[in-house]
């Protein structure tokens, strides 16, 4: 039997956060745990909270007091927090009809089991996940004008070399925290033991477009990296011209240099 959640409420708030760069759950082991995969722990007086170990958190049914109480707690279990967080927010509902369904007004759901606010957190997770990358990768597209100008320019300049090697390295971190650790596109394993639930998963996926997110931001991580390795290649190639340049410059005073020996030697 399921268990149910917030008794007799018929609204809950849902609040999702993107923390920082990963969560210790470990410290969490003695905790008393209503679910797990993901785990999912009381909080206050009927509330819970869902943790994801890549950073985020959703937080459902908690009041204002308990919320600001958690979140305070949480900050012993976040590796690199970030300084301002990703956050959405939602409403559940329970549907009368059974059927659950998403509104404009939030999720409409058969009942407020654990593994239908498991579901619900899967997806508000990645979606705050995709909305913090998205927005870092919207600041790297802001670069890629300027470095272009200043390659016009210059082709000399150390520091966009760096700058370049900065950016590739950001987009790999970017491509492996929402492939490897996140896992946007893929199933949560839960699934496997409830695949009644797989319908709303598939719903909810649909109307936060999940999948059309990732694929943008990857193709937008692919343009940057191209751009970015193709500038650097420019720079590399200016370098060795620089040494061959250097190379010929050097020979070409050694000979003077014979000249002049010898010249004098034969004087």
């Amino acid at each position: 039997m399921q268990k149910l959640l917030f008794d007799d409420q018929t609204s809950v708030r849902a609040y999702a956060l993107f923390v920082g760069e990963r969560l210790n759950l470990k410290m969490l082991e003695n905790t008393e745990t209503l679910a797990i995969m993901p785990l999912v722990v009381p909080v206050g007086s009927q509330g819970c909270a869902a943790l994801f170990k890549y950073g985020a958190v959703v937080l459902f049914g908690l009041q204002p007091v308990e919320e600001a109480a958690f979140l305070t707690q949480l900050q012993a279990l976040i590796v690199d927090p970030f300084p301002s967080p990703e956050t959405e927010e939602t409403s559940l509902h329970l549907d009368a009809s059974g059927k659950g369904r998403v509104e404009p007004d939030g999720i409409w759901l058969p009942e407020f089991s654990v593994e239908h606010v498991q579901i619900v957190s899967v997806i508000l997770a990645k979606s705050v996940v995709l909305a913090h990358y998205e927005n870092s990768t919207a600041k790297l597209f802001d670069r890629i004008e300027p470095f272009a100008a200043k390659l016009q320019r210059t082709a000399k300049d150390e520091r966009l070399s760096k700058e370049l090697l900065t950016q590739i390295g950001t987009n790999l971190f970017i491509q492996n925290k929402i492939v490897g650790r996140v896992e946007i596109i893929d199933k949560p394993e839960m699934l496997w033991d409830a695949p009644n639930l797989e319908r709303l998963f598939l719903r909810l996926e649909d109307e936060y477009e999940i999948r059309e997110r990732h694929l943008a931001l990857e193709r937008k991580l692919e343009l940057i990296s191209r751009t970015a390795e193709t500038a650097l290649d420019l720079l590399q190639h200016n370098s060795t011209l620089r040494m061959e340049w250097y190379i010929v410059l050097l020979i070409v005073i050694e000979i003077l240099l014979s000249t002049y020996d010898l010249f004098f030697s034969g004087a």
